[in-house]
């Protein structure tokens, strides 16, 4: 795409792609392929550098990061070529020559300065955070990427989007698109884009449904799919030490389309939302942003139905962190939510239950409990709170005291009265608080996918995965291993998907193959974590013994795996490194793993006696969110069975039982799709925009498969060329194998080229239509022709140089010699300028300049006097003509009155004739008869015709 095709973008076009002329430049720059290096730096990982010299399995090197230039020696293996320069800014870095960490890490470093945050990497698209606003997503843009390729159009999330919408009407198919990265990455921001492109593209025509009444579908279904994410983001999306809107839960997106791809419908699917957040928070983190919007006092009345204030320090539960945040306006948010809420159709009742239960839970954290004089048994300390949060739930506040601090326990076939401490009682009140928000969250995401439901015609779905990236913290518990395996396994299908289609590709060319599963690389630390007697099914099997325990659980995981599955490994301790009970080997690294409180988080243990004031609370909405808490009938049904424990043939399902069911869904979905992959990065901590630190981004392509994606594509051939290119660029290299003038096929002339000269034959294959090349070939390929070129042009300018200098010489010689004959000249009038006969000489010749002078003037008078009496002759001549030309225009006019006045006598004739005929007429009256004769006309008696002649 030329500079003339990237005017369809309009403004944004200097961000996905620079001008011809730039790139022009940027590729013709000075560049030796012999002395490019990449070298290893303990500071920036990666830095630029200029071969000086190599001694053995040493070599020296000049950096050329700015003003820290210096000489650095390093063994061969630390080195890595650079590219060409036609390979500077590339679009698909699984294009470029040579394939490695520096070479990723550069031309993701350059585009990003460049602000084109959007950069191909074979299957994967990686998006890189700006921290800045860039105009890319606007109307214009949208247009610009309708109905174009991949291979059209520069990198954009839009492109992506795009080229599944496209594939799925061409191929019939479902599509999914796969975004992750760490927190602040940018995740959520794409999954807008894409809903964006979607619902802009794929319009479902006719008018906006009218406003409807409370409780049914407002606006029309593209309204609603924006409008979801208000209302999510508001319940499940906090502020994190990197992100001020990070999503705290995993969704899976399923826009649905009709057979003509028109919008039908969407629904969405949630995972691992973060409830531990409701009750605890880092200094530098705040809890989910819906608790600071109710309490901007946008709306006063919700401040007083809610018996809040407008201070988040009143409620300590959600002010152990910050409670502002500076990108983030919280009125501006809270109208947004406000407004979601109505457009997907909750009526007034379930929205004001909605705000209650969010205020309810804000209080639980304001509860205190005192411990009985010389008992362990704890009784409230106050009433206050528990009467507001009662009156928030529709609850008896004693009776839910009571059962807080003397819960009901089934014994055998009995109920027996069970004491609690205080630390057991704050336990429960947090645990009961993290369920409402919980459940009450999960009752919105199936309310919302039942507003979203239109019951029109669906055919396809594309898929749109929102969900948390690798993650290696300092301590890391059981949320961190969920999403590390939940990573585990997408990797592993993009492996699996990425290798089965190069390998189709080679199998559709003929190439000779030996299939490899490169899913295989993390069979082993998936199935270490959830086959039968794995990491799962050891911490789901001590949840059912009562007196298992944090040591217990570590026991067993190092009895069963310790020294037996590569995978599974001892922490190695370290100052300042926070302690940690085993290791996991994944693909991106090595995670270590604290186990404290494993057991209590994976049971999430509720007080089933304030469960039972639940069920029957005056609030329907909250009746109804624990309807099914506890029987056996307990399912996903209103979001009730998504998380905590229910009951499930005789025991209850835990956490970690429910999220591999979830993932085992989703990944099924998945493997049901044509997948497209995004990955999000984060250039830096500070989030300044431009900056990229390289340890940061070289962590993160190592932990989201980009890295993984290159090694893949080494293994195989990710260089490909069909052939009539192949020979039309390389035939320089030995043009004499190929003879002009014959027709010879490219495949073969190819196979002759590639045979003729000096490179490894075990690196390429010849295929149907292309040539395939293993990593590094192209590189020298390309090396070989530019050498040849170089060779080719300084002969050439040679023979232009010596041509140019021939001619130049001949001038040479024709300027000596004109030189010699001035001199000679000079020379002859230096000897004779003092002789006496050249003294006459100068005297006499203006002499004879004017004899010859006075012999022109003669000539010219001569001339004169002839030129006057041509002259005379002619205006004599002339004047005797004019003459003559009036007597003959005299004898005209006369000529023309004589014929005149004879037609006047002719006419005066006829009239007398005339006359004479009807007077006669008259006389004799007969009847007249017409004739003519000699031009003139008479009336004659019939009778009389024949003797006309006699009339006349």
């Amino acid at each position: 795409m030329g500079d003339g095709d990237m005017e369809c973008f309009g403004p944004a076009a200097i961000y996905l792609r620079k001008p011809e002329r730039e790139r022009i430049e940027a590729q013709t720059r000075p560049f030796d392929a012999k002395t490019a290096f990449f070298v290893v730096d303990k500071e920036e990982d990666y830095v630029k550098a200029v071969l000086q010299k190599r001694d053995g399995g040493k070599v020296t090197l000049k950096t050329l990061e700015g003003d820290k230039s210096k000489e650095v020696t390093v063994k061969e293996d630390e080195i890595f070529p650079m590219n060409p320069p036609k390979y500077d800014k590339i679009e698909d870095m699984a294009m470029m020559t040579h394939l490695h960490e520096p070479s990723v890490l550069y031309n993701l470093k350059e585009r990003f300065a460049a602000w084109m945050i959007y950069t191909y990497s074979g299957l994967f698209c990686v998006t890189v955070n700006p921290y800045k606003w860039l105009p890319v997503y606007d109307q214009v843009v949208v247009n610009g990427y309708r109905g174009k390729k991949r291979i059209e159009a520069p990198p954009h999330i839009f492109s992506i989007s795009d080229n599944a919408y496209q594939f799925m009407l061409q191929d019939r198919e479902n599509q999914s698109v796969l975004i992750t990265g760490e927190s602040g990455a940018g995740k959520t921001v794409n999954t807008k884009r894409v809903i964006q492109y979607f619902a802009t593209i794929a319009v479902s025509g006719g008018k906006k449904e009218a406003p409807a009444t409370a409780g049914k579908i407002q606006g029309s279904l593209e309204d609603q799919i924006i409008a979801a994410n208000p209302l999510l983001e508001a319940y499940g999306n906090a502020k994190t030490v990197r992100n001020d809107n990070s999503s705290r839960f995993g969704k899976f997106i399923r826009i649905h389309f009709g057979q003509t791809g028109k919008l039908a419908s969407a629904d969405i699917e949630t995972y691992l939302l973060e409830k531990s957040r409701v009750t605890f928070q880092l200094s530098a983190e705040r809890s989910y942003h819906i608790f600071y919007q109710l309490m901007t006092g946008h709306k006063p009345e919700l401040i007083e139905a809610l018996l809040i204030t407008q201070n988040p320090y009143d409620f300590p539960m959600i002010s152990q962190g910050e409670i502002t945040v500076k990108s983030i306006d919280d009125v501006e948010e809270f109208i947004a939510t406000d407004t979601a809420i109505d457009i997907l159709g909750f009526n007034a009742e379930e929205k004001i239950g909605i705000y209650k239960l969010t205020g309810a839970v804000m209080h639980h954290g304001n509860m205190h409990f005192k411990q009985k004089q010389r008992e362990e048994q704890a009784e409230p300390d106050g009433t206050e709170v528990a009467d507001k949060i009662a009156y928030l739930m529709g609850l008896n506040s004693a009776d839910m005291l009571k059962a807080l601090c003397y819960p009901r326990v089934k014994v055998g076939n009995e109920f027996v009265t069970k004491g609690q401490t205080v630390p057991q009682v704050n336990n429960s009140v947090s645990a009961l608080c993290k369920s409402v928000y919980e459940k009450m969250f999960l009752w919105m995401v199936i309310r919302i996918n039942e507003m979203l439901d239109t019951k029109q015609a669906r055919q396809f779905f594309i898929g749109v995965l929102d969900i948390a990236g690798f993650e290696i913290f300092d301590f890391n518990s059981l949320e961190q291993l969920c999403i590390n395996f939940t990573n585990e396994k997408l990797q592993q299908f993009f492996n699996h998907t990425m290798f089965v289609l190069e390998q189709e590709e080679y199998k559709k060319d003929g190439i000779v193959w030996e299939f490899i599963d490169f899913g295989m690389d993390l069979a082993a630390c998936i199935e270490l974590i959830e086959k039968p007697l794995g990491i799962f099914s050891i911490l789901e099997e001590e949840c059912m013994f009562p007196k298992a325990s944090d040591a217990t659980f570590k026991g067993k995981l190092y009895d069963q795996h310790l020294g037996k599955t590569k995978c599974f490994e001892k922490p190695k301790p370290a100052k300042g490194k926070a302690e940690a009970h085993f290791s996991l080997v994944h693909y991106a690294g090595t995670v270590d793993y604290n186990i404290s409180g494993w057991l209590d988080k994976n049971k999430d243990p509720l007080n089933d006696s304030v469960v039972q004031l639940y069920q029957k609370s005056a609030m329907k909405l909250l009746a109804f969110l624990y309807a099914a808490h506890g029987g056996a009938e307990a399912d996903a049904g209103g979001g009730g069975g998504k998380g905590g424990k229910k009951k499930k043939g005789g025991s209850f399902q835990t956490v970690s039982a429910l999220f591999r069911e979830n993932l085992g869904k989703l990944m099924t979905n998945l493997r049901s799709t044509h997948p497209h992959f995004v990955r999000c990065l984060i250039p830096n901590e500070s989030k300044t925009p431009g900056l990229m630190q390289n340890f940061l981004v070289l962590h993160q392509l190592r932990c989201n498969g980009v890295l993984e994606g290159i090694r893949i594509c080494r293994k195989g051939f990710p260089s490909r060329i069909i052939y009539a290119d192949f020979k039309q660029r390389y035939k320089v290299l030995n043009a004499s194998v190929i003879p002009e003038g014959q027709f010879i096929d490219n495949k073969k002339a190819s196979e002759k080229l590639l045979g003729s000269i000096d490179v490894d034959h075990t690196q390429y294959m010849f295929g149907h239509t292309k040539v395939f090349f293993k990593a590094g070939l192209l590189g020298v390929l390309e090396e070989m022709r530019d050498e040849k070129l170089a060779a080719l042009v300084t002969m050439t300018q040679a023979l232009c140089r010596a041509y140019l200098m021939r001619r130049e010489f001949v001038k040479m010689m024709e300027r000596r010699e004109a030189i010699f004959t001035i001199q000679y000249n000079i020379r002859s009038f230096m000897n004779v300028k003092n002789w006496p006969w050249m003294g006459v000489y100068f005297k006499i010749k203006p002499l004879l300049k004017s004899a010859e002078t006075e012999k022109e003037l003669a000539e010219l008078k001569e001339k004169y006097g002839k030129m006057k009496t041509d002259l005379e002759v002619a205006l004599t001549k002339k004047k005797e003509l004019e003459e003559k030309m009036v007597s003959l225009l005299q004898e005209k006019n006369d000529l023309q009155l004589a014929v005149a006045s004879e037609s006047e006598c002719l006419s005066d004739a006829e009239e007398r004739c005339e006359g004479l005929i009807k007077s006669k007429i008259q006389l004799e009256g007969g009847s007249p008869h017409i004739v003519q004769k000699s031009g003139l006309k008479a009336l004659v008696p019939k009778e009389d015709v024949i003797m006309e002649t006699s009339v006349v």
